[in-house]
């Protein structure tokens, strides 16, 4: 048993904000872009690091509390960790390079850093109180993140509008929590689990409200239908590193909450005649699912349709939730496991696919498909990680998002949901549809315009690499990942 203390993660990420800020304050007008950066990797690998090493030495198989039950560690707060640290130390190698000519780098690694630590605690809130200020941890970092480009009149638009939006979901977030405090008289997610077995019938219309209310604040943050609409604005005018955390990071984190709030707190199996949730995520995993694809195929420019693709995989993971008390027991492990395997890997191909724009971006490519056009040529490793991203979304099996989808899909069908799954895959085969058309664009289409790539961002080159290896990599090592997610879906049901 690992003897370092169990939220030691989360530690890690706060300490790492803290020393940027630190190290800001005392040398505000010093540019050492190498040194904020190599504070920030440290501390995103280290986080990533200890998670699988206590996820390794079975840490997270018991359950953990800490401040007065507040906070809590097991197998799946461990998890998210994982993917928060790993995600978070690609983007802030590739950030090296992104933001050196821009003002204000330290205050760019240290916000980064601090919505990390809001991502991580997340994962580990087991009390409604944790939930929303975990929340606003990430949430307020990201909205400055977004705007970080102040001259940038999309920047500063997809940041007002990411904020305003926010803010209206925060609101409506914590008037449910209100409520459901109200009726229970307990914030922590076991006491509420108690409290509804035996709570008077006419307080569960309040009850339900409450539960409707605080999901949209869940649906706000993985970027689900129907509050989806700021997604590919926020994406498309932030900088590309920071659109891959916040499409990731920031998403995992938020089924992350989803799923121990509404499976410890709400149990279908207690509350399923009175509040049926499983069904509101049926309506909303398909249709979430169905419009992300379906929009991303009428794109044109790149950066945008990965940001409407990323709605389409939300309502991809949402089978987790939407299939539970479909089956037997064994079934709901499977496929909330599955849902949990699949964020893991879209850390990975998701974020690469973006620091490769980000890496367009540095040589001054265009947004379009068209300007891609020929870009193999001039980078063939690069353009060949970006084909490895886009077929792995797609779930063709080069990449580990193949294996992570047949789990999905074989985990809905075994729980009953079988025309759910196959929703899913016509709406995988549509995405094949625009992921191949970034494909035939950079390796198949004559260059429009002649492409420099003289200049080689190190930082962005190492992420994007990194991140294509470890894509493919899983494909072959997804026995530990399917294990870890299945134990972690177990400690919640």
């Amino acid at each position: 048993m690992v003897q370092l203390p169990y939220l030691t993660p989360q530690y890690l990420l706060a300490l790492t904000a803290l020393v940027l800020l630190l190290y800001d304050t005392i040398s505000p007008n010093s540019r050492q872009n190498g040194v904020l950066a190599g504070i920030a990797t440290t501390g995103g690998l280290l986080t990533a690091a200890v998670s699988a090493w206590f996820l390794a030495a079975g840490t997270g198989l018991g359950s953990y509390e800490a401040f007065s039950g507040a906070l809590v560690v097991d197998q799946m707060s461990l998890f998210f960790t994982f993917i928060v640290g790993s995600v978070t130390t690609l983007v802030v190698v590739a950030s090296y390079d992104y933001v050196r000519d821009e003002p204000h780098i330290g205050e760019y690694y240290s916000l980064v850093a601090l919505a990390a630590t809001g991502m991580a605690l997340m994962g580990a809130a087991n009390s409604l109180v944790t939930v929303f200020v975990s929340l606003e941890l990430a949430s307020l970092p990201s909205y400055a993140l977004v705007g970080y480009l102040k001259t940038n009149k999309g920047s500063v638009e997809a940041a007002l509008k990411y904020f305003l939006v926010g803010a209206l979901s925060s609101a409506i977030m914590v008037y449910g929590i209100s409520l459901i405090y109200g009726v229970t008289g307990t914030l922590l997610l076991d006491g509420i689990g108690d409290a509804v077995v035996d709570l008077e019938p006419g307080l569960v219309g309040i009850l339900g409200l409450g539960v409707l209310m605080m999901t949209g604040g869940f649906l706000f943050k993985t970027a689900a239908v129907p509050f989806h609409f700021w997604a590919p604005d926020a994406y498309e005018g932030a900088p590309a590193p920071i659109s891959g955390f916040i499409s990731s990071a920031s998403k995992a984190a938020g089924f992350a909450v989803a799923f121990r709030v509404l499976l410890e707190a709400f149990p279908i199996d207690v509350i399923g005649t009175t509040i049926p949730w499983t069904w509101l995520f049926v309506i909303v995993a398909a249709i979430t699912m169905t419009l992300g694809n379906f929009a991303a195929a009428v794109q044109e420019n790149v950066k945008r349709m990965l940001a409407y693709s990323s709605v389409g995989h939300a309502g991809y993971v949402l089978i987790g939730l939407a299939a539970i008390g479909g089956g037997t027991s064994e079934a709901d492990t499977l496929v909330l496991g599955a849902a949990m395997m699949h964020l893991l890997v879209y850390g990975f191909m998701n974020t690469g696919a973006f620091l490769f724009i980000a890496l367009a971006e540095y040589w001054g490519v265009g947004r379009t498909f068209e300007d891609y056009n020929g870009l193999a040529r001039r980078a063939p490793v690069a353009s060949l990680a970006m084909t490895v991203f886009m077929f792995s979304l797609a779930g063709l099996p080069v990449g580990a998002g193949f294996l992570s989808k047949y789990f999905l899909f074989a985990g809905a069908i075994q729980a009953g949901f079988w025309w759910l799954a196959a929703i899913a895959a016509v709406n995988s085969a549509l995405s094949l549809y625009y992921y191949s058309r970034v494909v035939k664009a950079i390796w198949i289409e004559e260059p429009v315009s002649e492409i420099s790539v003289d200049r080689t961002p190190t930082g962005i080159y190492l992420a994007v690499i990194g991140a294509a290896v470890v894509t493919v990599g899983l494909l072959f090592a997804f026995d530990p990942v399917a294990q870890w997610a299945i134990d972690a879906a177990a400690i919640v049901l």
